[in-house]
């Protein structure tokens, strides 16, 4: 079986990450989507919401998997059997972080792969970054992100 992990922090997932994620499933038979728990990051969904949220937005595909990890990588994906890492990339810029990061994950395990995928041109300046700080000043993140995530935005706008 061909097994594949697209991670991130997914804060919040984004149409861009799941224009990825769908075409990523085509190429393996299982793909886990990988929620990183970082501690040193102040988050806007928790991890469960984070995971939650992915499963809403993908349950129409039934070879994707939704967990979360913490530390390297590389022991993550050994640790799920898995042997390839899913990376997206936006822009030029992207590439030179992603290429350090997928240098060092050959090192530390040069049995795992990274597969870099472009995103679709429609999303290409899209992050989840850019998404909280948009719907933060008011502005409409229709059509950015799933229903679910810009509804969870606007409960957790309406609390503050």
């Amino acid at each position: 079986m061909k097994r594949a992990v697209y991670p991130g922090s997914f804060d919040p997932i984004t149409n861009g990450h799941i224009d990825i994620i769908r075409r990523s499933v085509k190429l393996f038979d299982e793909l886990i989507v990988a929620v990183l728990v970082n501690p040193a990051k102040s988050p806007l969904f928790t991890v469960e919401e984070r995971m939650e949220l992915i499963k809403e937005s993908l349950n129409d595909l039934p070879n994707v998997k939704v967990d979360s990890f913490t530390g390297l990588l590389v022991h993550y994906v050994s640790g799920v059997k898995a042997n390839v890492i899913i990376r997206g990339l936006r822009a030029v810029s992207d590439f030179e972080t992603e290429f350090q990061m997928a240098l060092m994950n050959k090192r530390l395990n040069s049995d795992v792969e990274i597969v870099f995928l472009m995103t679709s041109y429609e999303y290409s300046y899209l992050s989840s970054g850019v998404i909280k700080e948009v719907f933060g000043l008011g502005g409409d993140v229709t059509g950015l992100v799933p229903e679910c995530v810009e509804a969870k935005l606007l409960e957790k706008m309406r609390r503050k």
